[in-house]
């Protein structure tokens, strides 16, 4: 059978080709109505358009490409998968690397990347600075640094949390629960998120009365259950624990689990970040919940404004969003 054309999603649709060629290219903006009529007539002839073609006669890559530290963390995946639709969206594909926390397969990884020539690149790199190949993009290539970044003398855009706050605000709310001993499970002391909410939570306790104690337990599940392990075993039992990450909070609660320790009756918990698994447990988790909607929706939007202006990385601007506190279960008051 013939392949469909261009010519017939338009007339299916019963619109123009130009109009076809803009839903799938992005050049220009089309209303989502017309959008929705093009998209379902193409999925019911089956029509797919030739990108590289497109590209090659518009001398424009719609391709972003997207680096993280892991695709296992959930707070990483649900970035990229909002970056993937807002990308259809406008007409983008997505290629996507992870560097496994590793400086080495990172610095491969971003050179793979960049082979695709992308119109973009949105990095969220595996320590607190930015790789090498990434810097000599500033004057050809639109970036935007999201959250293992310091903003400050920053290259490009970046999109972070107030990560000082955030651990200001669940110190205070564990203090007023009653907690002077706190336990911070933290992952990587290096990675700038996790630094600053360790010192906002440290500072705090400390200021109000209440006692602090600093726990690294790497990026690994279960390497972080056994530090935290032995680290219960062979120390008195702090009344709570503040996990920095999801990671961070499985490791506290596998360790737990394993010694029969019970969350909220025998040692309260904070998490960072926040997940289904978080509230469906029988004992919900009290979380600093992180507006990962708002992180990719901002990151997509500054890296968009980039890539259609003729100012590649010029004056980099500073987007910083809060985390805030969701009271559940885990948190017993003393």
């Amino acid at each position: 059978m013939k392949k469909p054309s261009i010519k017939d999603v338009a007339k299916l649709a019963g619109v123009s080709t130009a109009t076809v060629s803009n839903v799938f290219s992005g050049r220009k903006a089309v209303n989502d109505d017309l959008k929705d009529r093009v998209r379902g007539a193409a999925q019911q002839l089956g029509y797919q358009a030739n990108r590289a073609a497109s590209q090659l006669r518009s001398q424009r890559n719609q391709v972003v490409a997207v680096l993280v530290p892991n695709l296992t963390d959930t707070f990483f995946a649900k970035i990229i998968s909002n970056l993937e639709n807002m990308a259809f969206s406008h007409g983008y594909d997505v290629i996507v690397a992870s560097s496994h926390d590793r400086l080495d397969v990172e610095e491969s990884r971003i050179n793979a990347l960049l082979r695709w020539q992308p119109a973009g690149l949105i990095a969220i790199p595996c320590s607190g600075s930015i790789p090498k190949s990434i810097a000599n993009l500033k004057d050809t290539t639109p970036v935007v640094m999201v959250d293992r970044v310091s903003v400050e003398d920053c290259l490009f855009d970046t999109v972070t949390i107030d990560n000082f706050k955030s651990g200001v605000d669940a110190g205070v709310f564990l203090s007023q629960q009653g907690h002077e001993k706190i336990l911070i499970a933290a992952s990587n002391l290096d990675h700038p998120p996790i630094k600053n909410r360790t010192q906002g939570c440290f500072e705090t306790v400390e200021q109000l009365g209440g006692r602090c104690e600093v726990l690294a337990l790497g990026s690994d599940l279960e390497e972080g259950a056994n530090v935290l392990g032995s680290w219960l075993d062979n120390n008195e039992h702090p009344t709570a624990i503040f996990g920095l990450t999801n990671v961070t909070t499985l490791s506290v609660l596998t360790a737990m689990a394993d010694r029969n320790i019970r969350v909220c009756d025998d040692i309260s918990l904070v998490a960072h970040d926040d997940y289904a698994w978080m509230s469906a447990r029988s004992t919900s988790l009290t979380v600093m919940q992180q507006p990962v909607d708002d992180i990719a929706k901002t990151a997509w939007n500054r890296l968009i404004a980039r890539i259609e202006s003729k100012e590649v990385n010029q004056e980099p601007q500073s987007s910083v969003l809060e985390a805030h506190l969701v009271k559940r279960k885990s948190v017993k008051k003393l």
